[in-house]
C-alpha cells in the first residue's frame, strides 16, 4: 500500500518554472493588447486625418478655377472703367470680345468644351429644344439657330445648349 504522502512525492513540487511560463504569457499577452491598442489609435487618427484632407479638399476644389477667373474679372472691371470714361463703342466691343476669349480659353483650359450645335442633329442628351422652326434648307431635326450655349465638362453635361431645331414645313 501506498502511502498518502507516496502519493505527492510523485506530484512536482517546484511550480516556479511553470509560474516564470506563465508570466512569460502574461507579458507577452499584454504586450499584444498594448500593440492593438496602439494599431487601433493610430487607424482613428489616420481615419481622422484622412477625413479632414478630404473635407478640405472638397471646400477648396475651386481654388485653382478662382484664381484662373480673377485676371478675367479684372479684365472686365478695366472695361468698365474704360467704358465710363468714353464714348467710343467699337473700343468696348473690342473689350468685351477679347474678355469673352480669355474666358474660352479658361474654360477650355480647365476641360469645359462648348457643345457643338448649329448643323448638328438634335440630341436631347446635349440639347434643348426652344423653338421648332420650319427652315426651307435644313432637314427636319437639325439645329439651326442658338440661344444659349451648353457646355460639357470632360463626359457630363454642365449645361445642354438651348436650340431651335428645324421641323418639317
Amino acid at each position: 500500500m501506498t502511502s498518502p504522502d507516496d502519493e505527492t512525492a510523485d506530484q512536482p513540487t517546484d511550480t516556479a518554472p511553470a509560474e516564470a511560463g506563465g508570466a512569460t504569457l502574461e507579458e507577452q499577452l499584454q504586450d499584444a493588447e498594448e500593440r492593438v491598442l496602439r494599431v487601433q489609435a493610430e487607424l482613428e487618427n489616420f481615419r481622422k486625418r484622412s477625413r479632414r484632407e478630404y473635407e478640405d479638399a472638397q471646400r477648396y476644389r475651386e481654388m485653382d478655377l478662382l484664381r484662373d477667373l480673377l485676371p478675367v474679372l479684372d479684365t472686365v472691371l478695366r472695361a468698365v472703367e474704360a467704358a465710363e470714361k468714353t464714348a467710343d463703342v467699337e473700343s468696348l466691343k473690342a473689350g468685351f470680345r477679347m474678355t469673352a476669349q480669355q474666358i474660352e480659353k479658361l474654360l477650355d483650359a480647365h476641360g469645359c468644351k462648348t457643345i457643338d450645335t448649329v448643323g448638328h442633329a438634335f440630341d436631347p442628351s446635349v440639347h434643348d429644344a426652344i423653338l421648332q422652326q420650319a427652315v426651307p434648307d435644313a432637314a427636319p431635326g437639325t439645329v439651326v439657330g442658338v440661344a444659349s450655349r451648353g457646355y460639357r465638362l470632360h463626359d457630363r453635361v454642365v449645361r445642354p445648349a438651348q436650340v431651335i431645331v428645324a421641323k418639317q414645313e
